[in-house]
């Protein structure tokens, strides 16, 4: 598929859709619904207001759950030719004040709190020591600046004209090793992705997504602002995962599609089933951002007998690498690999997935940062491992740095995890390698327990050894946890789970 870039921006589609069809709802946020009209009513408010603040250009932050004010101060900044910031609300002082200096953010939007949290305090701690602070927005409650104010009368100004090559969103990196980079996507780069989307997953105007992936990583954030604009959908907001919520959300909605990690999918498929539906309107689950064990999707395409439900594979630097595998009556594909690739280039050097494409981003924010992230023909290498299947389907089987060196062989931890998560009596496991004085490092499995007796070494040997795997790859170590540190995006942070267990041997 070749992607062109056109002469519009998001700004350009949202006047369009208020004067074409004013009353269509984009946004969906509880009792809320906003129609093209109202939205672009309040956003072009709020452009105004933005620009007597700060110059065209500028970075705005935002730190919000998935509100429905998050998508007025995407298009509001967007109409201003500002660049949006989306950050994580589960990130704290350390993280937060790293970005808003490295960013250089001239404004952050904020919930007073959420989930327990105090966020107007965290904001007054992280602001202090800055050298030039943003100014604070509180949404939906009081203290620094309150939104409402916002949207009192100013002095009018001319919005700017845009250059859809121009950097419109810059997000971080998760920052699971070092420090946090700044990904910027312009105007072009994510047109080009809801392009892809378009063309592959079956989206139509009229279609609604459920979006309860944070809409601070690049998914929630097309999902919840792009896809209704320039894909005619709806976006149905839920700022807090709740899968027998989601299920009624979902029915009542008539959601086509839905895209999130493997915990998503295992609790809305647990709540489908207990709730007696196998939801008639879904029509796409895409399911990524983690390990996802094949047998869920066999599972979840079995039951929900209308959609499509396929691993994907993706990076906020080249989002929706691979577009899964679409056909219905293709479950193998979909379950055993990460899917064909859409319209990015992939390739494989000695082992590593490289990717290059329309929907990549421009760059990082600091130009250094580049320099070791792309090969000299412009692809940009992800660090994971990979391997064709059928010569057209990648499968992701690690990372890089994930490999597990024992005795001078390598061990993929993903090809160990993959065989042993079939096992009832196993919910969640992650394979890291550890320190060994005797053999450079041994393989640790850390297992959150399922159904039954919690597995030994000895179990893990038997079931590895049953399936034909070398003796050198089964993990001579085992730790039962309750639960895997994860990011927002259910992706499990080994290196914490490697620091941990280091600690642990140090101070024994």
């Amino acid at each position: 598929m070749t992607i062109e870039h056109p002469a519009a921006t998001l700004a350009d589609a949202l006047r369009t859709a208020a004067d074409r069809s004013p009353d269509r709802v984009l946004v969906v946020d509880g009792e809320v619904r906003l129609t093209c009209a109202e939205l672009y009513r309040q956003a072009s408010a709020l452009a105004q207001s933005l620009l007597a603040r700060m110059p065209a250009g500028s970075v705005v932050s935002f730190m919000l759950p998935n509100w429905h004010e998050a998508a007025v101060i995407y298009l509001g900044a967007t109409l201003a030719g500002m660049v949006v910031n989306p950050i994580l609300p589960s990130l704290r002082d350390h993280e937060l004040s790293f970005i808003l200096d490295d960013v250089g953010s001239r404004m952050i939007f904020i919930p007073p709190t959420f989930r327990g949290h105090d966020y107007a305090a965290m904001l007054h701690r992280v602001t202090a020591p800055l050298g030039a602070a943003p100014e604070v927005v509180v949404v939906r409650g009081d203290g620094h600046t309150p939104y409402p104010s916002l949207f009192a009368d100013t002095a009018r100004v001319d919005l700017p004209a845009l250059d859809p090559d121009d950097t419109r969103m810059v997000l971080y990196t998760s920052g699971t090793t070092g420090r946090a980079k700044g990904v910027l996507h312009s105007h072009n780069s994510l047109h080009a992705l809801i392009t892809q989307l378009r063309e592959h997953w079956y989206i139509e105007p009229g279609d609604s997504f459920l979006v309860p992936s944070p809409i601070a990583h690049i998914g929630g954030s097309i999902y919840a602002f792009e896809c209704p604009l320039l894909l005619g959908t709806t976006a149905i907001l839920m700022d807090r995962w709740e899968p027998d919520a989601a299920v009624a959300l979902m029915t009542a909605e008539r959601c086509s599609h839905m895209a999130g990690a493997t915990p998503f999918l295992v609790n809305l498929l647990e709540a489908a089933e207990r709730a007696g539906t196998r939801l008639p309107d879904l029509k796409v689950f895409i399911c990524g951002g983690a390990s996802v064990p094949p047998s869920l999707i066999r599972d979840a395409t079995a039951y929900f007998e209308r959609a499509v439900v396929s691993r994907v594979y993706g990076s906020t630097e080249v989002p929706v690498t691979t577009v899964g595998s679409m056909r219905r009556g293709d479950v193998d594909h979909a379950a055993e690999t990460d899917g064909r690739p859409g319209i990015a280039e992939v390739i494989l050097v000695d082992g590593e997935i490289r990717a290059r494409g329309a929907q990549m981003l421009r760059g990082y924010l600091h130009p250094a940062d580049n320099d070791a992230a792309f090969d000299p023909d412009g692809y940009f290498r992800t660090g994971d491992l990979g391997a064709w299947v059928d010569d057209d389907y990648l499968v992701v089987t690690g990372r890089a740095k994930d490999i597990i060196i024992r005795n001078g062989e390598n061990i993929s931890p993903k090809e160990i995890e993959d065989l042993l998560i079939a096992l009832p009596e196993i919910a969640e496991i992650a394979v890291v390698g550890l320190p060994d004085a005797r053999t450079g490092e041994r393989a640790c499995a850390v297992i959150v327990p399922g159904a039954g007796d919690a597995p030994d070494v000895e179990r893990l040997r038997q079931v590895l050894l049953g399936h034909g795997v070398a003796k050198f790859k089964v993990p001579e170590q085992v730790e039962i946890w309750e639960q895997l540190p994860k990011n927002d995006a259910g992706k499990v942070l080994k290196h914490r789970i490697r620091a941990t267990l280091t600690e642990a041997v140090g101070t024994a």
